[in-house]
């Protein structure tokens, strides 16, 4: 399994350094929490960009019933995943609860450059 590639703050000062940190903080100067919440995003950003490579953008586009629907499905069946590991309090086999929240996520980033008609449809 291929290991991920973590942007840890351990300091405020850490969001200068650009080997650090991918993007602009937006903020003169930001606390502890607004540094997590990049590093949350460019980690969101930089697995969707790689996914979307290897997939292309017909997965979705192309998808039964519209792309909105293909999303639908796919968070409806990754929201099932995750309930199911913590209701019965198991440990999963293959991805991990990060990774499920994670895919969570950029569906809905998926969600919304189809929304705003943004997504890349090849």
């Amino acid at each position: 399994m291929e290991s991920k590639k973590k942007f840890i703050y351990k300091q405020k000062e850490d969001y200068l350094n650009p080997s650090v940190i991918k993007k602009s903080i937006p903020f003169k100067e930001p606390t502890v929490f607004d540094l997590n919440v990049w590093q949350i995003y460019d980690e969101l950003a930089e697995l969707l960009l790689k996914k979307h490579k290897d997939y292309g953008p017909k997965n979705i586009s192309e998808s039964p019933g519209g792309a909105l629907n293909g999303l639908r499905v796919r968070m409806h069946d990754k929201l099932a995943r995750i309930n199911n590991l913590i209701d019965k309090k198991r440990e999963p086999e293959n991805e991990s609860l990060e990774d499920s929240f994670i895919d969570m996520a950029n569906y809905a980033i998926i969600g919304l450059l189809v929304l705003r008609g943004k997504w890349d449809n090849g």
